[in-house]
């Protein structure tokens, strides 16, 4: 039985750990390629775009895959919408493994919004030291003259590019990160408001008990919209008791 992981995160790495040690089954992680130096899973790895939804049904009709996990960044919607289109057109079965996102805590002083661009309007009435943990991509939102006066402190695990803010210092790093890390990064570089995406998990929330315990206000953007109507499990343990009872399903079908 052969199962497609649209991973490059915590979840799909850990997914296939657990799945790539079955001999009935063989397990095909894919990466989307946007980090320079990923951390790989076992099993086989395809790096790279498929094409589109079209690229996508071609690709597991001719690997003959047989279950299609989605366990992309919570962010990277395309993908998603891709993902439920190819395994309607390709007939083959669909799980989304999608973490569950951050909920605000007593304490917490959070500030949604949709999108990066809203996030850039409302950070001047926040703060002027802001540390920004969204990542390398997008960072041109922040580089408009509504926050020239802010200063940034970006984090991300590869290095980022043009357009970006004027006042920017650029810290490369990649989680899992801890609270007194994360309190001594906020106290070093005076840090007085927080942007995030909603991406949950635990790798990043340190970042959220800090900014709590130092009355730092949190703007936070919103998950996009998904795929409503694909079956979805919030671990990697879910994920696997879905393939097992798959797997037996099409041996059956089999004979």
């Amino acid at each position: 039985m052969h199962v497609l992981i649209l991973g490059g995160t915590t979840e799909g790495r850990r997914l296939a750990e657990l799945l790539a040690g079955d001999p009935a089954l063989r397990v095909t992680s894919s990466l989307a390629g946007r980090v320079a130096a990923p951390r790989l899973p076992p099993g086989e790895v395809r790096v790279g775009g498929f094409g589109g939804p079209e690229g996508l049904a071609a690709w597991l009709a001719e690997h003959h895959v047989d279950a299609l996990i989605d366990a992309t960044h919570p962010f990277a919607g395309t993908i998603s919408f891709n993902a439920a289109q190819a395994a309607a057109t390709a007939h083959v079965p669909l799980l989304a493994l999608r973490r569950p996102g951050w909920v605000a805590e007593d304490g917490d002083d959070w500030h949604p919004v949709d999108s990066l661009e809203q996030a850039a309007r409302v950070l001047p009435a926040l703060g002027e030291r802001v540390f920004l943990t969204t990542g390398r991509m997008g960072l041109a939102a922040f580089a408009g003259p509504g926050t020239a006066a802010l200063w940034f402190l970006v984090r991300s695990v590869d290095a980022p590019e043009p357009p970006y803010p004027a006042r920017m210092e650029v810290l490369l790093d990649r989680g899992p990160f801890t609270p007194d890390g994360e309190r001594e990064l906020l106290r070093t570089h005076r840090i007085d408001v927080v942007v995030t995406k909603d991406s949950g998990g635990a790798a990043t929330a340190p970042k959220l008990v800090a900014a709590r315990e130092a009355g730092v206000p949190v703007v936070v953007v919103r998950r996009p919209a998904l795929p409503g109507d694909v079956p979805e499990v919030a671990t990697p343990e879910e994920a696997v008791d879905w393939v097992r009872l798959l797997h037996g399903q099409v041996r059956v079908f089999r004979g």
